[in-house]
């Protein structure tokens, strides 16, 4: 069982979802798991494999149904995201610890969450967090990303979307090889390339910026009374989320974690995902991650 509610925030209307009570009957603490452009229906197979759990799940400020925002912005802002969490966090658990997966931007929103408010989270999972700015090649990086909004405000969303695939699959760092390419061909990918006009979208337009730059404080999440684990898909390779989540982990005095499959490994099948993850065999290496074991 599931239920959706509304948490009305000065500045945002916060929709998140529970699965299962609050407070917890089992004791244990309130798991959130958290995304950034992804919002609460990306983790229902993965919050299915803690039917033990109360679990929680949110569309961030702006996304899904968390889009009446009296800000006055359209960015996506990683502090922004950790004051709602931390507001959410108190509204169901004051005072209280919990533990959080957090996927890509959800990720380094997450670390932003324990810099800031270091009493808020006992375990943080952080699932190839794409912070460019830990990357020897990050001004190389940067520039690429450039090229993705680039072909975004140029041709729209098959144009911007090829662009972004293409460079988040180069293995390594990118090099004059990297950029001597042509622009990347929506077909390659089976995707069409007409334009419809949007140019919104929080992935491939400016919005995203916001959260690749992002310079969380590592002195603040070292001591921080949290533990942080840095994660990476064991199908991911050398690719940029890879190698951030390895450069965090190393910044942080540890291994990352390997978890089974890819980016969005935890993700499981069906029209609307065709490149499916194992998220029954991701639910597990997380339970043993949350466990200590």
């Amino acid at each position: 069982m599931s239920e959706t509610r509304t948490l009305h925030l000065p500045d945002v209307d916060l929709v998140h979802d529970l699965h299962g009570p609050v407070p917890p009957a089992d004791g244990r603490p309130l798991l959130f798991m958290i995304g950034q452009p992804m919002c609460a229906d990306g983790f229902a197979d993965l919050a299915a494999q803690f039917p033990d759990r109360t679990v929680v799940t949110y569309d961030p400020r702006g996304l899904g149904r968390s889009t009446v925002r009296r800000d006055g912005r359209t960015d996506q802002r990683p502090e922004d995201q950790a004051a709602d969490l931390h507001a959410l966090k108190e509204h169901l658990a004051p005072g209280g610890r919990v533990e959080v997966f957090g996927s890509s931007g959800g990720a380094v929103a997450g670390l932003a969450w324990v810099a800031l408010f270091p009493d808020d989270v006992a375990t943080l999972v952080a699932h190839e967090p794409p912070s460019t700015w830990l990357l020897p090649d990050a001004a190389e990086v940067d520039r690429a990303f450039g090229a993705v909004r680039e072909a975004y405000q140029a041709g729209g969303q098959g144009r911007g979307m090829a662009q972004f695939i293409a460079l988040t699959m180069w293995p390594g760092e990118l090099t004059d090889a990297y950029f001597a390419q042509p622009p990347a061909d929506p077909a390659m990918f089976g995707m069409p390339n007409d334009d419809d006009g949007s140019r919104d979208d929080p992935l491939l337009s400016e919005r995203s910026a916001t959260v690749t730059t992002y310079r969380y404080d590592l002195d603040a999440i070292a001591a921080a009374p949290t533990r942080v684990v840095a994660g990476v898909g064991e199908e991911t390779g050398d690719t940029i989320t890879a190698r951030t989540a390895r450069a965090l982990a190393e910044r942080l005095g540890e291994e990352a974690v390997l978890f089974p499959s890819h980016h969005g490994g935890f993700i499981g099948g069906g029209p609307e995902n065709p490149y499916a993850g194992k998220p029954v065999e991701f639910g597990a290496t997380l339970r043993s991650v949350f466990d200590g074991d």
